[in-house]
């Protein structure tokens, strides 16, 4: 690994590039992956690892945004529910249909029959098309599958078909095929400066390596035709290297909490509104547990520090309790929380969840292209927007001409999709391969676990953990991660951290009831074998992952209180 990215800085040092990408979220992931694939030399840099920011931490959904229709948004859904067949097509290991059940009772903001008009709409605009086309429970079918919703005054629950992902692995896979097809990326590289011709206008970028400790860390200068800014909530701040004053995001908190499947048996999504604000929510089946979200706040703080606050966690548990008031969900049932931000367009005098989820595109007079805004799930031709803008900036300011290829990226697989079949919805051929591979080795419940997040590479995955017998050890007793996917991560995947590992090549800061704090000195050992970390290197790595389930627990504590300690409630 530290030969990959020695190899990565001198090819940043030496080459020059055609479109240098700062942020490797998953728009400039996407951004990145478009360019490749059309011939173009690309260079990704991020100040953190890919995804760290809200590309790990939305709603894990690629969905159309059926709300969007009430706001008469009919082209961000058209674009949305096309955009999900293609992921649905190109990563169906990651992208999988879920049925999201609609109760509407008395108080609810929209009638069954109003609901199922706009469904219809909503179908209509995906082509029909959807993963299945959508039907009506009445209160007695749904309270059938749901035991547990409130039953009282329910009129019918419509149910349609969305999908889910892990939003993580999504942005890592696109990524990668970026790299696979030559784009040369950094992760842990923060942009210092912007690099000028002579004309005043951005030809590169200057990039700190943040992994470098010595006393005066290495820098580089990455020459370009053009420079594309898809870096989120910190885009202003990137553009504030440009020019002085160029605010242009909104951002927003979106807070989920995560209970224990045990306590909250779903057999779909349910979709609801908030008792207090008629918010939609969504109460999300995750395995061994459930996910609850989202909130929507303004938020004007350092995104880095951005967490959930006691009044975001008790929001969204009176919302769960309105639709299942017999679970009577405490805040001591929630094992983990994650927050996110929405870097929107600025919209002032609008509520949060009023502003518009679509994007723009920005190019400054000295020719710094941003983007921002957006959704998860138009992800792909927000890149190829972005990146098409790029190459005409590139012709107008009279740096052309570029040979740039013609091809079509929706068609064309993630790397854990190759060779997966086209009518296995579920991936079980893939699954017996997984399973044949491992023998007796591995149980059943851990190939289907790689299988779902790695796809067909977990086969290979599966063949590097026969080939050490400690990898087949559980990371977690119970739990199906094992010790062979910190060698995967750290070889494959560019995983540099604790924290790469633990919530975002992994999902264990988010699933594991004690979020991976378990686990943490034996994924540092490995790292720090891997890596050739010294022994202060693998403390401050594991404490920084540490730090970062504090922060997710930090709305525990009593508002006056120092640090992590026990619950408020205790």
């Amino acid at each position: 690994m530290h030969d990959l990215r020695s190899h990565t800085w001198s090819r940043l040092h030496d080459e020059s590039f055609d479109l240098v990408i700062i942020g490797a979220g998953v728009i400039g992931a996407a951004a990145a992956r478009d360019a490749a694939l059309r011939g173009l030399k690309v260079a990704v840099v991020d100040a953190n690892d890919t995804a760290a920011g809200t590309s790990s931490r939305s709603s894990k959904l690629v969905h159309g945004g059926l709300r969007y229709l009430e706001q008469r948004e009919f082209s961000l859904v058209f674009e949305s529910v096309s955009e999900r067949r293609v992921l649905l097509d190109i990563a169906p290991h990651l992208v999988r249909p879920a049925g999201f059940l609609f109760p509407i009772y008395p108080e609810s903001p929209v009638t069954v029959a109003k609901l199922r008009l706009g469904l219809m709409v909503y179908e209509g605009l995906a082509l029909f098309r959807s993963p299945r086309l959508h039907r009506t429970l009445s209160a007695r079918q749904a309270t059938k599958d749901l035991p547990q919703l409130r039953a009282q005054g329910l009129k019918g629950a419509p149910l349609y078909w969305d999908c889910m992902t892990d939003d993580a692995r999504l942005t890592l896979e696109v990524l990668l095929d970026a790299q696979g097809h030559g784009a040369a990326v950094l992760t842990y590289g923060k942009v210092t400066g912007l690099v000028r011709d002579d004309n005043g206008r951005v030809s590169g970028v200057t990039v700190l390596d943040g992994l470098d400790d010595g006393a005066q860390p290495r820098t580089v200068d990455i020459r370009a035709r053009a420079v594309i800014n898809a870096t989120g909530p910190w885009s202003d701040r990137v553009r504030g290297l440009s020019q002085a004053g160029s605010n242009q995001l909104r951002c927003t908190k979106g807070v989920h909490i995560v209970v224990p499947a045990d306590r909250l048996q779903m057999a779909h999504v349910v979709v609801g509104t908030h008792p207090k604000d008629k918010r939609v929510l969504f109460v999300i089946p995750w395995g061994d547990s459930v996910y609850i979200g989202t909130t929507d706040t303004d938020y004007e703080g350092d995104p880095r520090e951005v967490a959930a606050t006691t009044e975001d966690v008790q929001y969204l548990l009176d919302a769960a309790n309105a639709y299942f008031p017999s679970v009577a969900l405490r805040p001591q049932d929630v094992t983990s929380t994650w927050a996110g931000l929405r870097p929107l367009i600025r919209a002032d005098g609008l509520d949060p969840s009023d502003v518009s989820r679509e994007h723009t595109i920005t190019v400054d007079p000295d020719g710094l292209i941003s983007i921002a805004g957006g959704k998860l799930t138009t992800c792909r031709r927000m890149g190829a927007e972005v990146v098409q803008r790029a190459l005409d900036w590139i012709t107008l300011a009279g740096r052309g001409p570029l040979q740039v290829a013609t091809v079509d990226t929706g068609r064309m697989p993630l790397p854990g999709a190759v060779g997966w079949p086209a009518d296995d919805e579920e991936g079980q051929s893939v699954c017996k391969l997984v399973q044949a591979a491992a023998g007796d080795k591995l149980p059943p419940a851990t190939c289907r676990y790689l299988t779902d997040r790695y796809g067909t590479r977990a086969i290979d995955l599966v063949r590097l953990a026969l080939s050490d017998q400690r990898l087949l050890q559980p990371l977690v007793p119970g739990r199906p991660e094992i010790l062979a996917q910190v060698d995967w991560a750290v070889r494959h995947e560019l995983a540099l951290t604790v924290t790469d590992f633990m919530e975002r090549r992994t999902q264990l800061f988010f699933r594991d009831r004690n979020q991976g704090l378990d686990a943490v000195d034996v994924v540092a050992d490995r790292m720090a074998e891997l890596l050739g970390w010294s022994a202060d290197r693998r403390a401050a790595s594991a404490e920084q992952y540490r730090g970062e389930v504090a922060m997710s627990r930090r709305w525990r504590l009593p508002p006056d209180a120092p640090g992590q300690g026990a619950p408020a409630w205790s």
